[in-house]
């Protein structure tokens, strides 16, 4: 067991150590600026190495993980070396569809499903195929929001730290020590990455580290609701500042009839970066909002039923009020000239 306590010192180290050589080494991990980018400059990217690199430590100091659990994480960092391939070859999307689809169909078939509606207060057991079915759109979804929204200097990573730090701490509170360790490893070893990502960043994640965050966080919120550490919604809380912004713009630009595989920049976070805010400005009010999404997810677990509709009625109404404030300072319009944002960040 002490060696297990070791996992997260050690994951942020090596995650420190391979992004401190990515940074250095440049080469064919340049993301180079379009007209579509956050950035003004060539960044080195695949920060996500390091991070990976630090989970698979976690994975070896902590044998006592329920074995489906160890296998969707392994899958996660399936969907990373996949990925990685993406951002030296930029494969089709439909390639990505079907390789992340297959993966998350494993895990699955691994158990990693809910048996009932996870909603507050809802234990009605809906149909197998119901829950496997849901549980495959949520894992190809946050594999591929998570994706999407790895665009400004320290966001994702910054989601990451606070986002499985809440899963680590929901972990903890239902006496899964061995799930709350990985979840802090998951933290740490962004954290080694974020020293390198903040604004000005100076790497870049790339593909390799959002997509297989995405894919293990939606693993891990599962495998913790199939198992009776906490319900899936309060996973999701925790992480709805990707999910909302990611979700809503997805439907908007469905709506307008356009193609919605390609790069863009009409993410909320997008939007508020051009409008003259800037990478550190709006990351920083970012991770504020994240924060109090954590906490108020940490919070509910513990709180009557009624409290938790009540919990999540309130954040839809600020995330409304906050999608329409957004609207106001700079419309919903990808070809709206904007202020440069002050940064560089990630590819949208």
């Amino acid at each position: 067991m002490a060696v297990a306590w070791m996992a997260p010192l050690l994951a942020a180290l090596l995650s420190w150590l391979v992004c401190r050589r990515l940074v250095r080494a440049g080469g064919r991990l340049m993301d180079l600026p379009n007209e579509r980018s956050l950035h003004e400059a060539p960044v080195p990217k695949g920060g996500g190495i390091g991070i990976l690199a630090g989970v698979v430590v976690a994975l070896v100091l902590l044998p006592s993980l329920p074995p489906p659990l160890h296998w969707t994480v392994w899958l996660a960092l399936g969907v990373g070396a996949f990925s990685f391939l993406d951002d030296l070859y930029h494969l089709s999307p439909l390639v990505r569809f079907l390789v992340q689809g297959a993966l998350a169909w494993v895990a699955v078939a691994l158990g990693v499903w809910p048996a009932e509606m996870p909603l507050p207060g809802m234990h009605w057991s809906w149909p197998v195929a119901l829950g496997m079915a849901f549980a495959w759109l949520t894992l190809v979804w946050m594999t591929n929001l998570y994706n999407f929204m790895d665009g400004m200097d320290g966001f994702a990573g910054g989601m990451a730290v606070i986002g499985f730090g809440a899963l680590g701490m929901m972990g903890w509170m239902a006496g899964a020590g061995a799930y709350a360790l990985l979840c802090v490893s998951v933290v740490a070893a962004n954290l080694g990455f974020l020293w390198f990502n903040f604004p000005p960043a100076r790497l870049f994640m790339g593909d390799v580290g959002s997509a297989a965050l995405g894919f293990l966080a939606a693993g891990l919120m599962l495998w913790a609701d199939r198992s009776g550490y906490f319900s899936l919604w309060s996973g999701l809380l925790a992480f709805s500042p990707f999910i909302v912004d990611a979700t809503v713009t997805l439907l908007r630009r469905l709506l307008r009839g356009e193609r919605v595989w390609q790069a863009h920049r009409t993410h909320c976070y997008q939007r508020l970066a051009r409008s003259g805010w800037g990478h550190r400005k709006t990351v920083l009010w970012e991770y504020g909002l994240m924060l109090l999404c954590a906490l108020s997810a940490v919070w509910g677990v513990t709180l009557p039923v009624s409290l938790q509709w009540l919990l999540l009625l309130v954040w839809g109404m600020v995330y409304a009020v906050l999608m329409l404030w957004v609207e106001r300072r700079m419309p919903f319009d990808p070809f709206t000239p904007g202020p440069s944002p002050g940064g560089r960040g990630g590819v949208p």
